[in-house]
């Protein structure tokens, strides 16, 4: 074979000119495109009796990268399989090797966490073989989300509607959405109140204490009668400094980035959704064009649990730290981070892979996210190798009869890893005390034990008990990776689906359950209580650990999974609520006045309909009135004559011949505002885009084609005389302004 090249498969094609550049001629790299071989679509693609044997087929789009792929094969005198290090690199790697068909002696795998010449060279030097055993973890989680999937999803498009599916992790991550928003709706709001004193001692500054126990017992009243009595008996008594404490608080630094906490934090500092945050790192990690070094890969492999690093990549990062904050920062010797027990330990931590690349060299190179994100795994790495955060500290207990009253005060010191980089507050965690004051060591006076102090006033400050928060994509990450759900390479893919499916919706961060979110959640618990339980989930996934590990056989795994699984889905299709049949309520239907209204679903939701459809025809919305009658539009239809009436769609209100559906004919609602096209003589009505957005256009269109996307308020403009104004709003504040070009005309009005 004196002559011929070996065949490189990477899955990305950013990464083979980054990976080419670091190879001699003797290796030629071609990309994949990700998995070249999958379960077919169109059917369940298991033969169940057969060990659950998976049916893969060659992926449709796929034919023409995979013909090139076998070409190169043909050439080629041996296959070096570089895809990515997890268990989907592992079997897009399987899958090509068996479709290029080298004897397995000719097929080699190459692993690296980082695309440096360093890395890469290392790998070829010394390369393994594929590990069969990483495969069958894959393909037993493959072969699992298929049954979940293909098997349950019909239940749902038959019970509920037509599309629907479930899924065996994402449906649990909708169940903790769901479960969080019904512990928010059931929540009872507890007054409780604080207390702080504000006291002077015999040299200034005044300082602030807050109530603490008394008796020796915490306190904290629950009303402000409560309170008011507490105050009253404290204005009759001496405050006495009980105890000065000096001491100090080491605040150590955070480990550098995994795959779930670099979301995490993306999400708080950046604001980027967890799909954007990962986008984003493959990017950085596959390569990015530098100067003349050509394509550079930045950062490590960015689907890790474990906060590994490298000893030479510590070192390096100990010279950098003390030639840019000085060797005070640095701690006597690299810290070590413990991963997780199921963390994959062969795997690095999320770290910049040359730290002679520091953020702002990289600036002019980078897109304003990729060098954001940078800047983050940049400024955390250094931060995870420095020294601690170093606080002074001073507590003051003050009593008065058998109160007891603490001020608190701290100053930084030395700053440490803090000099670098400050984690973002967490935002589900609540204070562990409520309305505390913490003011610097240096806003205390210098006090000593016994000192007898004035109160100057006492002040105090009612509030309630809150409800947990609703999880952000940042915190529901974080519960999925605590209770053992999902994996890194999955919390991105788990994200994107449940809000994709309509069953979660982010509103200002915020993720809530739609309400087909909860309606099909209720329905897969009730019917599956152990496949969608958090804990069984979690199991699952040990054992997929342990199939990797060698420990289990997938075969088993799935046969253990799949026999309660379909005594489950038996039962399912005899008992789930039919939905599409739809619920009996109590209410008679307004039109007929014979029949019940039902509560159906239908492509757009809940709703109600007559039971006797289709001899009747009446539906609303759950949330709407009774309207027997439809409100009459004043106006007869122009192409049957019987009267016009006022109807509602998911495109907004507009006006129809009251004898549909013989007569289908509709008019928009104006706003009784005329067009301001001359000689249109149109007048401007509120339409609906495709995507749902309101905007106000034309009567006459599509022979006008005037449009504005502000509400039109009928009053003319007094600086230019345009005959009507818009309605606009923003930062908390309501105003109107002229829509004409070149006219700067604005008025702030009051709100309702």
């Amino acid at each position: 074979m004196a002559g011929r090249t070996s065949l490189v498969v990477v899955e990305s094609p950013t990464k083979v000119k980054t990976i080419q550049k670091y190879l001699d001629r003797g290796y030629v790299v071609k990309a994949s495109l990700g998995h070249l071989k999958d379960l077919p679509k169109s059917k369940l693609g298991i033969d169940v009796k057969k060990n659950f044997a998976p049916q893969y087929v060659p992926v449709r789009a796929k034919a023409k990268t995979l013909d090139e792929l076998k070409r190169a094969g043909k050439k080629a005198k041996a296959l070096y399989v570089a895809t990515d290090p997890d268990r989907e690199g592992e079997a897009i790697g399987w899958h090509i090797a068996q479709e290029l068909g080298l004897p397995p002696e000719r097929v080699y795998r190459v692993l690296f966490n980082e695309i440096t010449e360093k890395a890469v060279k290392a790998a070829f030097k010394d390369p393994g073989r594929i590990d069969q055993k990483k495969v069958d973890a894959q393909q037993a989680r493959r072969v699992l989300d298929r049954l979940v999937g293909y098997k349950i999803s019909p239940l749902l498009w038959e019970r509920v509607r037509r599309g629907l599916s479930a899924g065996r992790v994402q449906s649990v991550a909708v169940r903790l959405i769901c479960e969080r928003e019904r512990e928010i709706r059931a929540f009872v709001p507890q007054e409780y109140w604080s207390l702080h004193a504000y006291l002077a001692a015999a040299t200034p500054p005044e300082f602030v204490a807050t109530l603490r126990e008394k008796a020796g017992e915490k306190i904290v009243p629950s009303t402000e009668a409560e309170t008011q009595a507490i105050v009253a008996e404290l204005e009759r008594l001496p405050f006495v400094v009980k105890a000065v404490d000096r001491g100090e608080r080491r605040k150590n630094p955070s480990p550098p980035f995994i795959t779930s906490t670099l979301q995490q934090d993306a999400a708080r500092k950046l604001r980027f959704s967890a799909s954007k945050t990962m986008m984003i790192a493959q990017q950085l990690y596959e390569g990015v064009d530098i100067d003349n070094e050509g394509p550079v890969g930045l950062i490590t492999y960015m689907r890790t649990d474990s906060p590994r690093v490298a000893a030479e990549a510590q070192a390096a990062a100990r010279d950098v730290i003390a030639a840019r904050y000085g060797p005070e920062t640095l701690p006597e010797r690299s810290p070590f981070y413990r991963a997780r027990k199921s963390a994959q330990e062969a795997h690095e931590s999320i770290r910049p892979t040359l730290l002679d690349h520091p953020p702002e060299r990289l600036a002019r190179h980078l897109s304003r996210d990729q060098l954001a994100l940078y800047r983050l795994v940049w400024e955390r790495f250094l931060a995870s190798q420095m020294g601690p955060a170093l606080y002074d500290t001073l507590t003051v207990d003050v009593t008065a009869g058998p109160y007891l009253f603490r001020a608190l005060g701290s100053a930084l010191r030395a700053p440490g890893f803090m000099a670098v980089y400050i984690e973002a507050p967490d935002e589900s965690v609540a204070s562990a005390v409520p309305d505390e004051i913490e003011s610097e060591v240096s806003g205390l006076p210098s006090l000593e034990v016994g000192q007898r102090l004035g109160l100057v006033r006492l002040e105090p400050k009612q509030h309630f008990t809150q409800p947990p928060p609703r999880y952000t994509e940042a915190s529901l990450v974080k519960e999925l990776e605590e209770k053992g759900i999902g994996r890194p390479s999955t919390y991105a893919q788990i994200l994107t689906t449940i809000q994709k499916r309509e069953y979660v919706q982010k509103d200002r961060g915020a993720l809530s359950p739609t309400d087909l979110g909860e309606t099909v959640t209720d329905l897969l618990v009730k019917a599956f209580p152990d496949i969608f339980e958090v804990a069984f989930t979690a199991q699952m996934e040990e054992s997929l650990d342990e199939i990797e590990e060698g420990d289990q056989k997938w075969v088993e795994t799935v046969r253990q999974f799949y026999g309660p699984f379909a005594k489950d889905l038996k039962q399912a299709g005899i008992e789930m609520e039919d939905l599409k049949k739809g619920k009996a309520t109590d209410e008679t239907c307004p039109q007929c006045g014979e029949g019940k209204l039902l509560e159906k679903w239908g492509r757009y939701g809940r709703f109600l309909a007559c039971e006797r459809y289709p001899d009747c025809k009446y539906t609303r919305n759950p949330g709407d009135s009774a309207q027997p009658e439809p409100e009459q539009a004043g106006i007869t239809c122009d192409k049957c004559g019987r009267p016009m009436v006022y109807k509602q769609s998911r495109y907004g209100r507009f006006i129809g011949c009251s004898g549909y559906p013989e007569c289908k004919n509709i008019k928009p609602i104006t706003l009784g505002i005329p067009c301001p096209q001359e000689g249109c003589g149109g007048e401007v009505t509120e339409r609906r885009s495709k995507r749902g957005r309101a905007y106000f256009g034309c009567s006459n269109f599509p022979t006008c084609r005037f449009v504005v996307w502000q509400r039109p308020v009928a009053s003319p403009c007094p600086k230019c005389g345009a005959p009507f104004l818009t309605q606009r709003g923003g930062r908390g504040k309501r105003f109107v302004a002229c829509w004409r070009e070149g006219c700067d005309y604005r008025r702030e009005i009051e709100s309702a």
